[in-house]
């Protein structure tokens, strides 16, 4: 059984994990792959804030050992199973793990919850010699203008007073955070998935701003969302965009 969330922990997600387990977008194998090709070893990889372990799985296809660490316990129990990632419930300040001995820490649509100096701390802590460390976000999704329009329109004046002040720093593209490590370019990268109107509105649902204004206001926003956006939508899966910003530098 998980342990029991840490009293710091900034918990957004617990409330949702099924629904983020199901409905978050999965990110692009090339990114994993790029990461990896910039390591000097490929032997440990500690995936950070993992959720249900969407970019651990992802990992798992280039380094011997992954380890998926998360401060929600519920989050972890929606994880999914992989052959060389074990999750643990930690925060990313105070990791479970030995010094020096890992190869690449990822923090994925996470960084902008932690105490980013404790974090990156612990990061240097962790990370062998060379090691690297990479930071990656997405904002609003690119559908075609009719759809992209109808929500901007809902992701800035229905829940956005309702935002956490931490998003800012998505919406940055995390640029705006001092990064104490050696900058390593890698080329644009972008989420696309096929998605019924359905699966869109449930990962509009999991967003944490989505989610305090329902409690706020006792009552789900997503049913007035799938309606202003039905006709331009159709029937049909659409494709869906996220465009990547990532932040990777080297101890």
């Amino acid at each position: 059984m998980p342990a029991p969330a840490d009293p710091r922990f900034r918990d957004h997600f617990s409330g949702v994990a099924e629904d983020y387990a199901a409905f978050r977008p999965q990110y692009p194998p090339a990114l994993f792959a790029a990461l990896a090709a910039k390591t000097r070893h490929r032997d440990v990889a500690w995936d950070c804030a993992t959720g249900s372990g969407q970019a651990a799985v992802g990992l798992a296809a280039h380094f011997a050992r992954v380890v998926g660490t998360d401060g929600s316990p519920a989050q972890l129990a929606t994880a999914r199973s992989h052959a060389r990632v074990r999750y643990f419930c930690a925060l990313a300040e105070v990791s479970p793990l030995a010094a020096g001995g890992v190869d690449l820490v990822s923090a994925a649509q996470a960084l902008h919850w932690f105490d980013i100096a404790r974090f990156f701390a612990e990061v240097r802590r962790v990370l062998a010699p060379g090691g690297i460390v990479a930071a990656w976000c997405y904002g609003l999704a690119e559908i075609s203008p009719a759809i992209d329009e109808q929500l901007r329109r809902f992701y800035t004046d229905t829940v956005g007073p309702y935002w956490p002040p931490q998003r800012q720093l998505v919406e940055t593209g995390y640029r705006t955070v001092a990064f104490p490590f050696a900058e390593i370019v890698l080329p644009p990268f972008a989420i696309e998935q096929d998605l019924t109107l359905e699966a869109f509105a449930g990962y509009v649902r999991t967003w944490s701003a989505t989610q305090r204004y329902t409690a706020a206001r006792g009552r789900d926003p997503i049913p007035d969302l799938v309606r202003a956006l039905a006709s331009a939508w159709g029937s049909a899966a659409r494709r869906v965009r996220w465009p990547l910003s990532v932040r990777a530098g080297r101890v």
